[in-house]
């Protein structure tokens, strides 16, 4: 049987708002806390996407695929992991409704359309992928990816600790320069 600790320490540097405090998960919350960590260490949510792998529009379109996800745990486990905590702990609804809010929806909402807009330029004969390396701003679009894989990766740990189970993220391989 795992054991998970009673009380975690939250420490969440979400760019715009910076999230401290305790969380003491139910039952419930842990289980839907699972969840959510497996759908975050098996996407490149937290994988490094190093310069000459993948597209930037399918780790994009995987950040987002984390928004229904999202939706989907908190509708299944229900309010008992949004229901206020003594003394102004967290609770799980809230961190998942924030790692949305603030971890993911400004790199989507800054990236998506202008990645948009450059792949409506791709001449028929050239491949996606081709294209897409071509973007003069490719290389700003990694930084930020990567950027936001720090908050993730950081939002995982947490999660981990909540379920009380070892990092997978070891499982993950180092990026390379």
């Amino acid at each position: 049987m795992v054991r998970a600790p009673k009380s975690i320490d939250v420490k969440l540097n979400l760019r715009v708002v910076e999230i401290s405090g305790t969380w003491e998960p139910n039952d419930t919350e842990r289980r839907a806390a699972w969840e959510l960590y497996v759908e975050l260490v098996t996407r490149v949510s937290v994988v490094p996407l190093r310069a000459d792998e993948g597209l930037l529009r399918e780790a994009l379109s995987s950040l987002h695929s984390l928004f229904t996800t999202t939706r989907e745990v908190l509708r299944k486990y229900g309010p008992e992991v949004a229901e206020p905590k003594k003394n102004g702990q967290y609770n799980f609804g809230f961190l998942a409704v924030a790692m949305l809010n603030y971890g993911i929806r400004p790199l989507l909402a800054a990236w998506h359309p202008a990645l948009e807009d450059w792949e409506s330029g791709r001449p028929a004969d050239r491949s996606r992928r081709d294209h897409e390396h071509a973007w003069p701003r490719a290389g700003e679009l990694r930084t930020a990816l990567r950027e936001t894989r720090g908050v993730l990766t950081t939002y995982a740990d947490l999660l981990a600790s909540a379920c009380g189970v070892p990092n997978l993220l070891q499982a993950v391989p180092t990026e390379t320069r």
